[in-house]
């Protein structure tokens, strides 16, 4: 059990991390750091035992874990403040999105000897907000652990056994390949999602159509996405925009294949590139990545 667990910012997934770790008693203290008065009076009324921090640099020499669950652009700005202050016997970890930008800066700051290994929990909501939390968000969610040939095994060692404790399952990675993966698999996703929108709203105002009413599946989910907060995808684009832009001129290669197949009626490749796709989603679905059910398993 950890003696003293910190966790810093408590939105979706902290206040995820929060319910989680109280269920289960992976700690036997846990302390919030949150700047939100809104997000502090929400935590509150969950009735979890915990400890509300004001002051974080006289709270940090104690902490035996610190798990930063702040947008990514706060990560520098907390790490100066506290950075004096750690416990070198601490274990830092975050859950954070994208990983090479922000740490090659981050591990320039950070104390020497201090451990701070990335974690990226798959499992994020277009919602945000500690309301939103869930004790069973994690589970059967993929974990990613960022390691290189510095890390050392026991602290590694240590947060597989806590993303295990919290549901997850573990894959570990360097950060390259972490945000080259999560390029194609997560951002570019969402960047279309945001450009989907924008596109029927703009094709809205020229043709002066209501379209939103008539919205069908398909609009509907891409919205869903695109609700996300404007906050974390925008640091998520700045951050890995080296290969965000590689995984889009890729779309944008394969869109104008698309339409070269569709003006010329090309009924082999078009069906080809369908089957293909429908392809993909039969083995998302063996992977239980997602449910096979009707509507994305939504009532």
């Amino acid at each position: 059990m950890i003696k003293n667990f910190l966790i810093i910012g408590c939105g979706l997934i902290g206040s995820s991390v929060l319910r989680t770790a109280s269920k289960k008693k992976i700690a036997k203290k846990i302390f919030i750091f949150e700047k939100s008065k809104k997000n502090i009076s929400k935590i509150k009324k969950l009735k979890i035992r915990l400890t509300i921090v004001k002051d974080l640099k006289k709270i940090i020499p104690e902490m035996d874990m610190i798990i930063f669950c702040t947008p990514m652009s706060e990560y520098e700005k907390i790490l100066i403040k506290i950075n004096s202050s750690l416990n070198q016997k601490s274990i830092i970890t975050d859950v954070g999105s994208t990983k090479a930008f922000f740490f090659k800066s981050i591990k320039n700051k950070l104390k020497k000897n201090v451990t701070w290994i990335s974690s990226h929990p798959i499992a994020g909501s277009e919602v945000s907000g500690p309301e939103y939390g869930t004790s069973n968000l994690f589970f059967n969610k993929w974990c990613i652990l960022i390691a290189d040939k510095n890390t050392r095994k026991k602290n590694l060692n240590f947060l597989i056994k806590f993303w295990k404790r919290m549901g997850s399952k573990i894959s570990i990675m360097d950060a390259k390949k972490h945000d080259s993966i999560f390029s194609i698999t997560s951002h570019l996703p969402h960047l279309i999602a945001y450009n989907l929108i924008k596109t029927t709203t703009d094709f809205e105002r020229q043709k002066k159509y209501n379209l939103i009413q008539y919205s069908a599946g398909g609009l509907r989910d891409f919205s869903r996405i695109a609700a996300s907060n404007e906050i974390m995808w925008r640091d998520i684009f700045f951050s890995n925009k080296d290969n965000l832009s590689k995984s889009i001129d890729l779309f944008i290669k394969n869109l104008k294949s698309f339409k070269k197949n569709i003006k010329s009626k090309n009924n082999k490749l078009i069906i080809s590139k369908l089957i293909e796709a429908k392809k993909v989603r039969r083995k998302i679905i063996k992977l239980k990545q997602d449910i096979n059910k009707p509507d994305f398993g939504r009532d």
